[in-house]
């Protein structure tokens, strides 16, 4: 398949329906095609890794599991009914302390100190906790971010709500110089004429800043247009074409952001973080839907995913390849004024999962100083370690695969976020509630010295040892 290519130069919230994705996939392998149905290894797990606790699901969330965010002895899980948050002071022994409905649909989070940023993008009839769904076309209705107060763990309080176009499909922490606020990065994309909240062209982000002291005055400050020329938009294979980004990722220390945007893949300078600039562009012929982005420590390469069939398909089987529904890793070069990615490999899981929905997803760096691993969810391929220290040449060390097909009577895993949190990973499941894993790797033993008090995956911080 051909190459990615850069453009130098070039500065909806709505769910991937499955029909879509099915279609999609249809054009890809042709109407003959079938899916070798084969357990992907006679194990649930590699040898390096243990399974060292298991949360079901609270029977109060009938809905999907979403990401995850840190603080504290605290893991905070969204949901599509709202939020829980996990005590992990003994990460083995991980128990739910509260469960937050508030039902918004994507249910993203970020933390900060004692406030929680939980985005919205299904309509409901207004700001509050219990408005019924209402249909996107009604002018009224409410998507965008919700701030809580979290500093009573088992108590929080509902704060604030801003409105933005298109709603927040996800939302990045992003730390103000002063310290005094935070900047959020809305992220939404897919816009209609019939949404009259959100009507093409989409080619922005929302960017709210929340005072500490008063949170409740939170507001909209800027809606920067990163795609001035359109973006790509006559790609082979896109799901949709670029109208805004999924996900964006900030690295606050180094000045820099990713946006994984659709039919583009951005780097962005932030040293003005309320007026983002796009320094540079990058799309891929392999890429149908730029889902997420992660930097290595160093800031030298950056990792994007793609989300092919939307989270609806099962795409890791030998049909499809190694190209497509894989991450890409992107070495950074050129000057910090003017970055240059160049394209360095693909990886994907090569367990392959048959019918089962498969597909690069959320994930973060394992805090190895010097060195370069990645945790990441596959959906029901479960959870997966990725070496990409040579990153032309990245490999899978590790892995966490709940299948029926290996183990009779488990409840398969169909893992949306995995992130390495001091010293444990934790997976949070759309269906099975939350897993914590322990990885016993000699390579990622020096990971165990390193500690947050804080962990939003889309806000990088850095790391060395004795931290």
């Amino acid at each position: 398949m051909p190459a990615p290519r850069n453009r130098r130069g070039l500065s909806r919230s709505v769910a991937l329906a499955a029909t879509a994705a099915a279609s999609l996939l249809v054009g890809l392998l042709g109407p003959a095609t079938a899916y070798a149905d084969t357990p992907p290894a006679d194990s649930i797990h590699s040898a390096n890794i243990e399974h060292v606790a298991y949360v079901p699901k609270p029977s109060t969330v009938r809905n999907v599991n979403s990401d995850l965010a840190f603080t504290g002895d605290y893991a905070i899980g969204g949901n599509y009914d709202g939020f829980v948050i996990y005590d992990i002071s003994d990460p083995e022994n991980t128990r739910v302390l509260t469960e937050v409905l508030c039902p918004g649909g994507q249910g993203d989070v970020s933390v900060s100190g004692d406030l929680l940023y939980f985005s919205v993008d299904y309509a409901r009839a207004s700001d509050e906790c219990g408005a019924p769904a209402v249909p996107t076309s009604d002018p009224n209705g409410f998507e965008g971010i919700r701030i809580f107060d979290i500093s009573d763990k088992e108590n929080p309080e509902y704060v604030a709500a801003v409105r933005t176009d298109c709603g927040s499909h996800t939302n990045t922490l992003v730390p103000s110089k002063d310290g005094e606020s935070d900047l959020i990065y809305v992220s939404s994309y897919s816009p209609s004429s019939n949404f009259p909240n959100c009507r093409p062209p989409h080619d922005k982000i929302s960017i709210i800043e929340v005072p500490h002291d008063d949170p409740a005055s939170a507001a909209i400050v800027n809606e920067p247009v990163l795609f001035p020329d359109g973006g790509n938009h006559d790609q082979d294979g896109l799901l949709l074409p670029t109208q805004g980004c999924h996900d964006i990722t900030v690295y606050a220390e180094k000045d820099i952001a990713a946006g994984a945007c659709m039919g583009d893949g951005i780097l962005m300078d932030i040293s003005d973080p309320v007026n983002p600039v796009v320094t540079e562009v990058v799309q891929d012929p392999n890429f149908a839907f730029w889902h997420s982005a992660t930097f290595t420590n160093d800031a030298r390469n950056v990792v994007f995913t793609d989300e092919l069939g939307g989270g609806g398909a099962p795409t890791c089987t030998e049909e499809i390849g190694g190209q497509r529904g894989a991450n890409a890793i992107y070495s950074i070069n050129g000057t910090d004024a003017a970055p240059e990615m160049d394209f360095a490999s693909y990886y994907k899981i090569d367990r392959h999962q048959g019918d089962q929905v498969c597909v690069a997803h959320n994930g973060s760096l394992i805090p190895v100083p010097g060195q370069d691993f990645f945790v990441q969810s596959w959906y029901q391929g479960g959870v997966s370690i990725m070496d990409f220290n040579n990153p032309r040449k990245p490999k899978e060390i590790a892995f966490f695969d709940v299948d029926s097909r290996v183990e009779e009577g488990v409840l398969d895993n169909d893992t949306w976020s995995t992130y390495y949190y001091n010293g444990y990973i934790y997976s949070n499941d759309i269906t099975r509630g939350l897993d914590v894993l322990k990885v016993t790797d000699p390579r990622l033993r020096a990971a165990e010295r390193i500690t947050f008090d804080e962990l939003n995956p889309q806000n990088q911080e850095s790391y060395r040892p004795g931290r």
